[in-house]
């Protein structure tokens, strides 16, 4: 629907669902197809709701700075138990092997997630036809099966009800399975070098076990040496399960980015104020700037010209 032959007659409401999973481009186009539905009126603006359960450090900081109004659901859905996460080094690969194992033996079903699908030249990384091969001979009593992105719909989809009605235990996937998969048998998931994954995948990943009553868990298999933002990663996973915590800490982590640009993460661009340090500042900032408004909607008008340019159109993004 972003894209450009599609038009719209009047746009007035944007819902966005998993909001950190698309770029600033792609959300600024959805509202300017609602100001073009509304017969050219500059200034329209359709009514927005985002929804993440991991907002991206941009995101998160737009929370804090710009005009938005956010309700927060920080509890579990009924019926969910909290996850386990547990950091194990590559180097105890048979040790989770054999939990697999025990796990399917007992009638909980797997989550095996790899970040490649086949080798690469320039990354040593298991892969998820390697790993699915070497499972499938060391756990031959065990179906295992394979999904990634480059199999036909039509197979994932065979794949995927297998695993559903039980009849696949060990399921090897790439990031494929991130959003939209609902078994609540499955209650183990590894996931192979986890120390290539971002905080927002992460926990997105995990939140494919958990989905039942039996107490679930989420080993995240790592390769050493880790750098020193990977540690920090993966010691947030494993602390906490709270979507906003992991985003609060990823915005720690990677910083902000541009207010009025599309860089979604990394040092923000602000001459001034530091959002951890100047916290305080934050409320009494958007009171005088509603005050300014009020009073003085002239100077803030060259002021904003002096300072952003063209550019305010991010802060709608």
């Amino acid at each position: 629907i972003i894209q450009d032959a599609v038009e719209f007659a009047r746009l007035g409401l944007v819902i966005v669902d998993e909001q950190h999973r698309f770029g600033v481009a792609q959300r600024l186009a959805l509202r300017a197809k609602a100001r073009n539905a509304a017969e050219g009126a500059r200034d329209f603006q359709p009514h927005q709701l985002m929804m993440s359960a991991t907002p991206i450090p941009r995101t998160l900081a737009m929370t804090y700075y710009a005009d938005l109004d956010v309700s927060t659901i920080d509890e579990l859905p009924p019926g969910r138990t909290p996850i386990l996460t547990k950091l194990i080094s590559d180097a105890r690969r048979e040790e989770v092997i054999g939990r697999v194992r025990e796990a399917a033996l007992t009638g909980r079903q797997v989550y095996w997630v790899c970040p490649l699908i086949e080798e690469s030249e320039t990354l040593q990384l298991q892969t998820a036809v390697e790993t699915y091969e070497t499972l499938v001979a060391a756990l031959p009593e065990l179906n295992v099966g394979l999904v990634h992105g480059r199999l036909a719909p039509a197979e994932k989809a065979e794949v995927m009800d297998a695993f559903t009605r039980n009849e696949v235990q060990l399921l090897v996937a790439t990031t494929v399975i991130e959003v939209g998969v609902d078994v609540p048998n499955a209650s183990l998931m590894v996931i192979e070098h986890a120390e290539r994954f971002g905080l927002a995948q992460l926990h997105q990943l995990r939140g494919r076990v958990g989905r039942g009553s039996a107490a679930s868990v989420c080993v995240l298999l790592y390769t050493g040496p880790l750098s020193i933002t990977a540690r920090a990663r993966l010691q947030t996973m494993r602390e906490t399960t709270d979507g906003f915590e992991i985003a609060r800490r990823d915005l720690e982590i990677r910083g902000p980015g541009e207010f009025l640009g599309a860089r979604q993460s990394g040092a923000a661009m602000l001459r001034f104020a530091d959002l951890e340090q100047d916290g305080w500042l934050i409320e009494p900032a958007r009171e005088a700037a509603a005050h300014l408004l009020e009073k003085y909607p002239d100077v803030v008008t060259q002021h904003l010209a002096r300072w952003l340019g063209a550019r305010e159109q991010y802060l709608k993004a």
